[in-house]
C-alpha cells in the first residue's frame, strides 16, 4: 500500500508540487499539520487540521453530508432532499493541490480534498462534484474547457462593527485614496506590504497569476488568473479567496469579494474566459482557416438561453444582486458583442487559438467551481442543442432591456422551477442548493436595516 514513505489510494491524483514529494516537502519545511479543506457552496474552506504523519500515512477523513451545503449564516437546511441520520461523507485529498499554507504561523501545508459518499461516489452536494460532472459531460464528447477568471476585490481598513460602512485604508501620507486612480501602480506601492506578501503567498500555493491592476474603485484592484483546467483554475481562485483574506487581516486591512460593497461604488465581478479544446487541443470556436467556427454561435446560443434560469450560481447572495447597474461596467441582460463591454457575453478580439467568450455577468462573491459550472453547463447545452444566438450588439448595452433577475428572490424562484437546472445538475443538487439559499434570504428579510430606522423612524 506504501509507495517509499507515502501512500496514495488508486482514486487519487498522483503528488505533485512542483517536482517535488510531498513528503521531502514536509521533511524539509517542518510541517506539522495539514489543512484538509473543501469548498462549501459560498466558496468558503471548511474542513480539518490533520497532523502531517497521519496525511502522509493515507489517514482517511470523514465529515458531516451536511458541511458542504452550510448556509453563510451558520445554519443548515431540514429540507428532506438532506437525510435525517446526517451521514459522513469521506474526504479525498487531491495531491496536485498540495503546498505550504503561506498565512500559517506555523509550519503547516494545505490540500483541497473532494467530499466521497461512502459508496466511493462523489458527493452531488459538493461544488467541486458539481463542476467535475460537467467536465466528464465534456469529456464524453472528446471536448474539454479552457478557463480563466478575473477576480476583483476591495482592501478596505478594519471594520470591527458590521453597521457601519466599509471605509479605505490610510495610505502612507495618512490619508485614504479617493478615487480615480485607475490602472495606478502608485496605489498598488502604497499597500506595498500587503501586496509583496501576497504575491509570495500566490506563487507558494501555484497559483498562476497574469496581470495584477487597479480598478476604478477606491483600492479596488483586479488580478486575472492565466487559463486552464476548469477543476485547477478553481482551485487556485479558491485558494486566492482564501490568502488574500488572511493576508490581509495580517496587514490589518479585509479583503472583501463582495460584489457591492460600498454604496456608490463600483462592483466587483469575476470575468469567465471560456473557450473549448478537443482531444489534439484545437480550439473548437475557430476553423481551419482560423474563422469563427458554427460552435461559438452555438455556445453563446447556449449561454443566452439557460444562464438566466442559473443566476443563482452567478449571483448567489442578496447583495450580489446590487452590482447590476446600467452604465456600471456589470451588465444588465445577455446580450453579446465583439469587443463590446456593455454585454453580459463578451468575445474578445483575439487570434483564433485564444478565441474565447467572456462571461461577464458572475461577481466576485461567486463561489468559482459553481459560477463556472453554470457557464460551462449552459453553453455545453448549446452545443448539444444547437440554435441561433441574437444578433451580436454593436451599441450600448445598457440601452437593451433588464432581462437578468433584479433579485436573489427572483433568481431563487427561477432557479427553484427550472427543468434546465435540473437536468444539467441533478433534483438533489438543486432543490438542496435552494433549499440554503432560501435559508439565506430569510434571514436576511427578517433583519431591520438601518435605511428603514434612517427614514421610517422619524416619519412614519
Amino acid at each position: 500500500m506504501r509507495q517509499s514513505a507515502l501512500s496514495f489510494p488508486a482514486d487519487s491524483a498522483k503528488p505533485s508540487h512542483r517536482g517535488d514529494d510531498i513528503h521531502a516537502l514536509f521533511s524539509s519545511q517542518g510541517v506539522r499539520d495539514v489543512e484538509c479543506i473543501f469548498p462549501d457552496i459560498s466558496g468558503y474552506p471548511r474542513g480539518k487540521l490533520m497532523p502531517a504523519a497521519s496525511f502522509l500515512a493515507g489517514g482517511e477523513l470523514r465529515i458531516c453530508q451536511a458541511i458542504p451545503m452550510q448556509a453563510v449564516t451558520g445554519e443548515y437546511s431540514y429540507n428532506p432532499v438532506f437525510p435525517d441520520a446526517d451521514p459522513d461523507v469521506r474526504l479525498r485529498p487531491d495531491y496536485a493541490t498540495v503546498s505550504l499554507a503561506p498565512w500559517a504561523s506555523v509550519p503547516r501545508a494545505v490540500a483541497i480534498h473532494d467530499c466521497l459518499e461512502l459508496d466511493g461516489e462523489l458527493c452531488q452536494f459538493a461544488p467541486r462534484s458539481v463542476l467535475k460532472n460537467v467536465l466528464a459531460s465534456y469529456a464524453a464528447l472528446g471536448l474539454q474547457p479552457v478557463v480563466a477568471p478575473e477576480i476583483e476585490f476591495y482592501l478596505t481598513a478594519a471594520n470591527a462593527d458590521p453597521a457601519q460602512p466599509l471605509l479605505a485604508p490610510a495610505m502612507r501620507g495618512g490619508r485614504a485614496e479617493v478615487g480615480q486612480s485607475a490602472f495606478s501602480l502608485n496605489m498598488r506601492n502604497e499597500l506595498a506590504p500587503f501586496w509583496d506578501e501576497f504575491r509570495d503567498a500566490c506563487c507558494t500555493l501555484g497559483i498562476a497569476t497574469d496581470t495584477w491592476m487597479h480598478e476604478v474603485g477606491a483600492t479596488q484592484y483586479e488580478i486575472n488568473l492565466l487559463h486552464g483546467d476548469a477543476v485547477a483554475v478553481a482551485d487556485q481562485a479558491f485558494l486566492f479567496k482564501y490568502a488574500a483574506r488572511e493576508i490581509a487581516l495580517k496587514h490589518g486591512l479585509n479583503a472583501v469579494f463582495m460584489a457591492k460593497p460600498i454604496a456608490a461604488s463600483a462592483g466587483s465581478s469575476m470575468h469567465l474566459h471560456i473557450s473549448v479544446v478537443d482531444a489534439q487541443g484545437t480550439n473548437v470556436f475557430s476553423l481551419s482557416d482560423g474563422s469563427e467556427s458554427p460552435r461559438l454561435q452555438h455556445f453563446i446560443a447556449g449561454l443566452q438561453n439557460n444562464l438566466s434560469e442559473l443566476m443563482l450560481m452567478l449571483a448567489p447572495n442578496v447583495n450580489s444582486y446590487r452590482r447590476y447597474v446600467s452604465g456600471s461596467q456589470a451588465p444588465t441582460n445577455l446580450q453579446w458583442g465583439y469587443d463590446n463591454r456593455t454585454t453580459g457575453l463578451r468575445v474578445p478580439a483575439s487570434g483564433a487559438a485564444a478565441r474565447r467568450v467572456e462571461n461577464r455577468v458572475a461577481g466576485a462573491d461567486a463561489n468559482p467551481y459553481l459560477a463556472m459550472a453554470a457557464s460551462l453547463a449552459a453553453g455545453l447545452k448549446g452545443l448539444q442543442e444547437p440554435s441561433t444566438p441574437s444578433a451580436p450588439l454593436n451599441g450600448n448595452g445598457y440601452d437593451q432591456a433588464h432581462s437578468l433577475p433584479r433579485t436573489m428572490e427572483a433568481a431563487l424562484e427561477k432557479m427553484q422551477h427550472s427543468s434546465v437546472a435540473r437536468v444539467l445538475f441533478g433534483d438533489k443538487f438543486v432543490t438542496g442548493y435552494c433549499a440554503v439559499k432560501a435559508l439565506e434570504l430569510a434571514s436576511y428579510q427578517s433583519e431591520i436595516s438601518a435605511w428603514e430606522r434612517r427614514f421610517l423612524l422619524p416619519q412614519v
